[in-house]
């Protein structure tokens, strides 16, 4: 498993509508909005999760595998202007995501099931692809749909999000259909905020943090994994 990119920490936890209300009202003060931000500082995600024939993401996952990939390719706004093929890499508690802008039609190509020519591309991640597309049968399993508000510092590239209104695909692979039914795997509506940093979190932003979100935990959020749980793959 190369690693490429830096290695960054990723804080995740379930937050109360009332948490979220006092903490974002503060972010607003203190730290920039994300410039893909509509007018309320959000914008729409759509991934496509990939995962190999034994299901390897998902039980890695599970089972607490300290290093794992999970390779996907994601949308904004259920458009296709901007579409990346990606792989969110684990290292023990650290995180890495390398990412290539890749156009419709090689997204098409990959969602159907044909490698053909990755081998030969200049970018690493996609010759990755090829081999796991090729040795492990990676194919798309799950669509993940949520709306995210974020938050940035220059300071060790901080970035705190919330990501909102979580939705599975219901085992459609569909990606640039805005019309595939979705269904929330949460009961209530849950809302997640992640914190990402390199080295350390500053002081003020730290404080902050403990001083809105007393009650949250830090935990081992998994959207795709939640997604895929709903759709009854166990």
């Amino acid at each position: 498993m190369a690693i490429t990119v830096p290695l960054r920490h990723e804080l995740k936890y379930y937050i109360t509508p009332l948490e979220y209300e006092v903490l974002s009202r503060q972010l607003r003060r203190v730290l920039d909005k994300d410039p893909f931000g509509d007018e309320n500082n959000e914008y729409h995600i759509r991934s496509l999760y990939f995962d190999t024939i034994f299901n390897d993401a998902l039980t890695d996952k599970l089972d607490g595998v300290k290093n794992r990939d999970k390779y996907r390719i994601r949308i904004y706004n259920f458009s296709d202007k901007v579409i990346k093929m990606e792989c969110k890499t684990k290292v023990g508690s650290l995180i890495s995501k390398r990412s290539a802008k890749i156009p419709r039609i090689l997204a098409e190509q990959l969602i159907a099931g044909d490698p053909t020519g990755l081998e030969q591309s200049r970018s690493g991640l996609l010759r990755d692809i090829f081999r796991e597309m090729k040795l492990n049968y990676l194919r798309p399993v799950v669509l993940v749909d949520y709306v995210r508000e974020a938050y940035l510092h220059p300071a060790e590239e901080v970035r705190i999000t919330f990501d909102k209104q979580l939705h599975s695909g219901l085992g459609s692979v569909d990606l640039f259909n805005p019309h595939v039914p979705t269904v929330s795997p949460f009961d209530h509506n849950e809302m997640i905020l992640e914190v990402k940093f390199n080295r350390f979190l500053p002081n003020h932003i730290r404080d902050l943090l403990c001083t809105c979100v007393q009650s949250a935990q830090n935990s081992a959020i998994s959207k795709y994994v939640w997604c895929r749980r709903f759709e009854n793959f166990e």
